[in-house]
């Protein structure tokens, strides 16, 4: 029985058996007996790490300690509002900061707990605590953003949209026309991706 640990694009972390290129957190959320409550993070900084840390072996689930949240890739850990960790991927983490500067025109790259607030104000509803989406034109969206498209969660790459799941991307496809969509990625981490940070995209992704 896999543990719930899997991160999907709407935020969700579900019981899977699929495999990602990133780790993370949010904090401890599960109990004792490794299983997860209502909560689902104990801290604004939602961070994407590397899966393989100076070959240490870590428990996904220590006891008080954190939760180890698994990523298909990095478009699917922005999407879910995470951000790369300023530790084991500091030079990621630089190039983020620099192109939020960029993106938001600032003189200085922002540290991490002030992009954290930002972020945290826009992948979260307070009332209800579900993501927040918003709705755009699908030309409109950098490569790298995450849509619902056909009902399922999909990566917009070359104007194209490449539906996602756990097996990896489909066939790209090209909507006709000018339409709207619903955006699974967080406003400030558009204005990144806009600005010229490149996520680290699964295998499936480059062949289309």
């Amino acid at each position: 029985m896999p543990l719930q640990n899997r991160v999907l694009p709407t935020q969700e972390i579900v019981a899977e058996d699929g495999r990602g290129l990133l780790m993370g957190n949010r904090g401890t959320l599960h109990s004792p007996d490794r299983r997860l409550g209502t909560t689902r993070w104990r801290s604004k900084a939602w961070i994407c790490c590397v899966l393989d840390w100076k070959g240490v072996q870590r428990d996904p689930m220590p006891a008080g300690r954190w939760t180890a949240l698994f990523f298909f890739d990095e478009a699917v850990a922005l999407a879910a509002g995470h951000r790369p960790c300023h530790y084991c991927r500091r030079r990621d983490f630089l190039r983020y900061a620099g192109a939020w500067a960029q993106g938001h025109a600032l003189d200085e790259r922002p540290r991490a707990p002030a992009m954290d607030a930002v972020l945290h104000s826009q992948r979260v509803e307070p009332r209800t605590r579900r993501q927040r989406t918003a709705v755009q034109a699908l030309a409109d969206l950098p490569d790298g953003a995450m849509i619902r498209y056909d009902g399922r969660p999909a990566l917009v790459l070359g104007g194209q949209v490449l539906p996602w799941s756990w097996q990896g991307y489909e066939n790209a496809r090209r909507p006709p026309g000018l339409i709207e969509v619903e955006v699974l990625t967080p406003a400030a981490n558009l204005v990144v991706l806009k600005a010229g940070f490149t996520p680290l995209l699964h295998s499936s992704a480059v062949g289309n």
